[in-house]
């Protein structure tokens, strides 16, 4: 016998919010549930476990078309797993991008930290870092070229 859950027991199982839930449905990402004649949404083991799925490719910071092949591969337990090692692959390309990015910027701000001394604004070195880095602009935002 299946066991179903309404939305608020499958919010709490998968730990998505109900809104996210219904969202993913709108979305086709996950499948309609089935309704009871009093309209209410009943779910089975493979939603919960589909919206667990979801819940840990968005903090991977995956994007939701991205797990919809993910998990179109996941319904196909037979095919191939290449696909998926070229995705996710490619999503560590992305990651490990925007780290390169993120340690070039806390290299950044440690410089201009260090540089800092105290005193007046006017003379601090992070303020005067910040509009050295604006397009064309001094520090009274009058075109500088």
């Amino acid at each position: 016998m299946t066991t179903f859950w309404r939305i608020g027991d499958v919010a709490r199982l998968s730990g998505c919010s109900r809104e996210s839930i219904r969202h993913y449905e709108t979305i086709g990402l996950l499948a309609a549930p089935w309704r009871a004649a009093n309209g209410y949404r009943y779910y089975d083991h493979r939603a919960i476990r589909e919206l667990g799925f979801i819940r840990h490719g968005r903090e991977l910071g995956l994007e939701l078309d991205t797990i919809r092949q993910l998990l179109a591969l996941a319904r196909e337990p037979d095919a191939d797993c290449s696909e998926a090692d070229r995705i996710a692959s490619y999503h560590l390309q992305r990651i490990e991008a925007r780290i390169a990015g993120l340690q070039r910027l806390a290299d950044e701000l440690r410089s201009v930290t260090a540089q800092c001394s105290g005193g007046r604004v006017a003379d601090c070195r992070i303020i005067e870092t910040l509009f050295d880095a604006s397009a064309g602009t001094d520090r009274d935002g009058a075109d500088s070229h």
